[in-house]
């Protein structure tokens, strides 16, 4: 293969050139990253047949999954990334022992004290779900003091976020921060769960190279050559790179998109080694992946980055990052009023 048919294939495989149903979408990638929730449902809009901004959170989950960070998945995948140590700890209301969160020097949670907050939180969400202000303020009304309470609710997830981790709760699918208890369901082990997310990833987001995947799973090469050899793979080489892919039944013989405006921490953005990026220019890394960790919308154009873009209200604001001809322009601009034809401006930054 070549460069530009690895593109494609990406494309295609990340349902970009022919989007499908919310259901196979989300599945297939894996869930879409939901720091903030206007990306996740951009991501999901681009990609989906049967999109409606009314309906979005149907049989979605919001919670911390692939790397740690917060997405939005299938509620069907609940078995595969919400394992709780591979059910060991599954709905387990005990907290003795050593974990990453009681082990910070600020902890202040003893095992006794978390477990009594953790009945209060599900008691609460029995009725229906709640902010996270307002179960602070449950907690405190049992006498809750403001360490344990910078533990149970710290900003990174602390013990709200073990409660979701173990299978009791999880956010609704919305931008305020909300809770809501989860369904019953049995988690899968850990390694038929890391089994099947590596076929998903090759399947796809292949082809994809062993640090690519390395770079979305935060896995070791050892951990990503293991997958490989229990997978059903196909490698080739390209510009002195090999590359993996799981063979499927889509169509390929097709041209690259002409315009995509991708959302922010879009899948095609964070399914690879940013620094090895095959859609983004090395001059330009830093304007889609900054300093602070965001991850911002990018526009490609025949399967190149070639600007970042804001969308406040009815305004879009493009920032170019090479002078663009009066020709693309004009193809960004209608790809933009075809996503939005609210807008009433649009502009390109100096």
């Amino acid at each position: 293969m070549t460069i530009d048919e690895i593109k494609l294939c990406r494309l295609v495989n990340q349902h970009l050139v022919t989007p499908t149903d919310k259901k196979t979408v989300v599945q297939d990638l894996m869930g879409v990253q939901a720091q903030f929730m206007s990306n996740a449902m951009h991501a999901l809009r681009i990609r989906c047949t049967d999109y409606e901004d009314l309906a979005v959170e149907e049989n979605l989950v919001k919670s911390w999954t692939v790397r740690g960070t917060v997405h939005v998945f299938a509620r069907e995948d609940l078995p595969l990334f919400i394992r709780a140590n591979g059910g060991q700890d599954y709905r387990k209301n005990q907290w003795n022992g050593r974990r990453f969160w009681n082990a910070r020097d600020q902890w202040a949670l003893t095992p006794d004290r978390q477990r009594y907050f953790s009945e209060i939180i599900l008691s609460a969400l029995q009725s229906g779900s709640r902010t996270r202000e307002e179960l602070k303020l449950l907690c405190r009304d049992e006498g809750m003091t403001t360490p344990e309470e910078d533990s149970m609710f710290d900003p990174w997830g602390g013990g709200i976020r073990e409660l979701c981790e173990r299978g009791f709760l999880s956010y609704t699918v919305e931008e305020e921060k909300r809770f809501c208890l989860l369904p019953s369901y049995t988690p899968m082990t850990e390694e038929a769960a890391e089994r099947e997310m590596a076929r998903r990833y090759f399947t796809c987001y292949g082809p994809a190279t062993v640090h690519d995947a390395m770079y979305y799973f935060h896995a070791t090469a050892a951990k990503v050559k293991a997958w490989l050899s229990n997978l059903p793979v196909t490698s080739f080489e390209c510009g002195g790179k090999t590359y993996y892919f799981i063979k499927t039944d889509k169509n390929y013989d097709q041209n690259l998109p002409k315009c995509l405006f991708l959302a922010g921490f879009d899948p095609l953005m964070l399914g690879y080694e940013k620094k090895e990026s095959l859609y983004l220019a090395g001059e330009n890394l830093r304007a889609i992946f900054n300093l602070a960790g965001i991850v911002m919308p990018a526009i490609l154009l025949d399967g190149q980055v070639v600007a970042r873009y804001k969308k406040k209200d009815k305004k879009l604001r493009m920032e170019p990052f090479r002078a663009l001809s009066a020709t693309e322009q004009s193809i960004l601009r209608a790809k933009a009023e075809a996503l939005w034809p609210e807008l009433t401006k649009i502009e390109f930054a100096e």
